[in-house]
């Protein structure tokens, strides 16, 4: 597996510089065309998940005492796993949706179909694994009653929101607002000053410096990361294809490679304070990481939600508003339960994704002659 990631990964980045260099200028608009703000908005609330609030502060002490890691400092590797590179698997995923898909029409192939949503689906209910999952270190002694109750509360909140285009975006941009607000609020409260979270900021230099190693899996772990970001490339190149604002392909790169990645490295900053400083988290600043994952949550699950029910014609307008609700509620919580008390595994739907790549690659490569007569 990790050979076929390894070449997954590597033919994605090369396809992303030939793209880049052959196109440019080429502009990009997608049906529901919406200002560089808005479109941000929502590619970072929707490709991004609670992991990214709850994950850093269990993971540091991880990457400190494992040899794999040992060539720079933990600080380094969360962003290597979140921030930077990765991000030009959405970059292409973005182009091809906005660009290839309108004219070869692969993804409306119905078995293509079927296992696209089949994806979109599984990876939904992996963002409510992991909330179920992390909620414990955040919310110590919470009953497995109160646990499950939360969860399955939250997907129901993300179902209705997908039920209106106009809630997604709200939804994009408050949580964008508020995860800034939590990122300043926990700097203030360490009180280390700017000095502090210029310190801690340092330490990026060490994912920059060694760059390279990051374009593979370092370990099992990393491996799992890479898997994972497969898994939810398709479907958000898919999703935010839609919003993309007539920006030319350089523009739409450039944002997608810096701007996602300059609140993940302050937030991982201000947290790297709190690890180094043996700072403990008060319950207050618990209570507001767990607010803010879980609107993390609701807004990644109603993008997707909204995806694959279009995709598959599960929409509002065919069952109405209130058996949406129940279908997609039911379908979601049920999943995450496999998750919970199976050995299914986000790896084996990142594989998948890699498997759906080599299709499209392949039946592009076939359509050529048509993709370049309708260009």
């Amino acid at each position: 597996m990790t050979i076929i990631l390894s070449i997954a990964i590597a033919i994605s980045l090369a396809t992303s510089a030939v793209i880049l260099l052959r196109f440019p200028m080429l502009e990009l608009r997608g049906p529901n065309a919406s200002p560089l703000l808005v479109f941000m908005a929502i590619l970072f609330t929707s490709g991004l998940d609670v992991g990214l609030i709850m994950f850093p502060l269990t993971e540091f002490p991880v990457y400190e005492s494992e040899e794999a890691y040992g060539f720079t400092n933990a600080l380094a590797i969360e962003f290597g796993f979140w921030g930077g590179m990765v991000w030009a698997f959405y970059f292409l995923t973005t182009f091809y949706f906005c660009v290839v898909e309108p004219r070869l029409r692969l993804f409306e192939i119905p078995w293509i179909s079927a296992i696209n949503s089949g994806v979109v689906v599984s990876t939904c209910a992996f963002t409510g694994y992991l909330f179920l999952t992390f909620l414990p270190s955040y919310i110590p002694g919470i009953p497995d009653a109160y646990r499950y109750a939360l969860v399955a509360f939250v997907v129901l909140m993300a179902v209705i929101s997908s039920t209106d285009i106009r809630y997604i975006k709200w939804l994009g941009l408050g949580s964008t607002f508020l995860f800034f607000i939590l990122i300043a609020l926990l700097w203030w409260s360490s009180n280390t000053g700017l000095s502090g979270l210029f310190r801690s900021a340092a330490s990026l230099g060490g994912y920059f410096e060694n760059l390279p190693d990051f374009l593979s899996p370092l370990s099992d772990y990393h491996a799992f990361y890479l898997f994972w970001w497969f898994a939810w490339s398709i479907m958000i190149g898919q999703f935010v294809a839609r919003f993309v604002g007539g920006m030319p392909v350089w523009q739409l790169c450039l944002a997608l490679l810096t701007l996602p990645s300059i609140p993940i490295a302050l937030w991982f900053s201000v947290l790297y304070i709190y690890h180094t400083e043996g700072i403990e988290l008060s319950v207050a600043l618990r209570g507001c990481m767990v607010t803010v994952g879980v609107i993390f949550v609701v807004n990644s699950l109603d993008s997707l939600t909204r995806l694959y029910s279009d995709n598959l014609n599960l929409t509002v307008t065919r069952f109405g508003r209130g058996q949406y609700i129940i279908v997609h509620w039911t379908l979601l919580v049920t999943l995450i339960l496999l998750y919970q008390f199976t050995p299914l595994k986000i790896e084996w739907i990142g594989l998948v994704v890699v498997g759906l790549y080599a299709v499209v690659y392949f039946l592009t490569f076939v359509k050529r002659t048509k993709l370049v007569a309708s260009s």
